[in-house]
C-alpha cells in the first residue's frame, strides 16, 4: 500500500473515493426511482 501512494499523489485517491461514493448514490437513486415506478 505504502508503494501505491508514492505512485499517486493523495487528491487522486480523495477524488477516486468521492467518486464511486457519488456514483453509488446516483445508481441507488436511479434504483429507487424505478422500483417506486413499477409498484404503481
Amino acid at each position: 500500500m505504502k508503494d501505491m501512494e508514492e505512485r499517486f499523489p493523495r487528491g487522486i485517491w480523495v477524488r477516486l473515493i468521492i467518486y464511486i461514493a457519488v456514483g453509488h448514490l446516483f445508481a441507488a437513486f436511479i434504483y429507487l426511482l424505478f422500483e417506486l415506478g413499477a409498484q404503481q
